[in-house]
């Protein structure tokens, strides 16, 4: 700011921020330029590349990259919603899913070191510090878990918005937190694009009458936030029975198991953002009708 304060003498509210995202990097400069009164556009890297090799500019280097994102501001803007940060509850609620993935992914990891070291008769001092790492890995997920809890105890809409989201049948705790964490994150105008945020709509190959691969997934997207929503979509489609009725429809209509499950994994984001726009629980009929 003090930078852009001597060569142009322009005042913070007056200043259009183009950025790229680039995971935990860019969100305290954005959140600082935001709170000094700057508007933020924050752009998906790969959007961005795509559009700097349309123009030529196939260099990847820093000065390039602050090229293509001013021109890419220029042009998109309009196309673009300004960022702003989400509430902060919303803020702590992800920080401590993070570091609890975190260390559940390290505890997963130890005990699969510890059975492998049971197999190989490893020493027993190697075992023992295993068992020691492994129980104060648990005790942390254990504090993280009271943590998430005792936050929402603290923030009574938000719990609200959980305990609406869990009144959809195959949607528990966890899977219920994590959409709240990404359908609260942003500003979505509708449910289509909070799925292709998270990477759930599907990406076709298909050229004239010889080219035709199947519709897959993309790799957007969390891919914390896809297992938990898989797990869902797979309770879902057994104890759900509107959503047993539309996966079953999908078979029938030649599509794979796993396609059949992708569909049911954005109908369940397409309905949890339904329930929090609306406010209101689960309702079996709007769920028939979801896209």
């Amino acid at each position: 700011l003090s930078w852009v304060k001597e060569r142009t003498g322009a005042e913070p509210e007056e200043l259009v921020v183009m950025m790229e995202a680039t995971g935990v990097y860019h969100e305290a400069a954005a959140l600082a330029l935001y709170e000094a009164g700057c508007r933020i556009f924050v752009a998906n890297p790969k959007r961005v590349r795509d559009y700097a090799s349309g123009l030529g500019l196939l260099n990847k280097t820093d000065r390039v990259d602050a090229r293509a994102l001013v021109r890419y501001g220029r042009e998109k803007a309009s196309e673009l919603a300004a960022w702003q940060p989400p509430p902060p509850e919303v803020r702590t609620l992800r920080a401590l899913y993070a570091r609890l993935s975190a260390v559940t992914e390290d505890l997963r990891r130890e005990l699969n070191r510890q059975q492998q070291a049971q197999l190989n008769g490893q020493p027993e001092a190697v075992c023992d510090s295993m068992s020691q790492s492994i129980e104060h890995l648990e005790q942390d997920c254990a504090r993280l878990r009271k943590a998430i809890e005792d936050h929402f105890d603290q923030h009574p809409d938000l719990k609200k918005q959980r305990e609406l989201l869990q009144s959809m049948p195959g949607v528990g705790p966890v899977s219920a937190d994590r959409m709240l964490c990404l359908l609260l994150r942003h500003r979505f105008a509708s449910a289509r694009q909070a799925a292709a945020f998270a990477g759930l709509v599907p990406r076709m190959h298909q050229s004239g009458t010889s080219v035709r691969k199947p519709a897959r997934l993309t790799k957007q997207g969390d891919p914390s936030l896809k297992a938990v929503l898989y797990m869902s979509a797979i309770v879902g489609c057994r104890h759900n029975p509107q959503l047993r009725t539309h996966y079953q429809a999908l078979l029938n209509a030649g599509k794979s198991k796993m396609s059949a499950l992708g569909a049911l994994m954005r109908r369940t984001l397409h309905i949890a953002f339904g329930i929090l726009k609306h406010q209101t629980p689960y309702n079996p009929q709007l769920a028939l009708s979801s896209g």
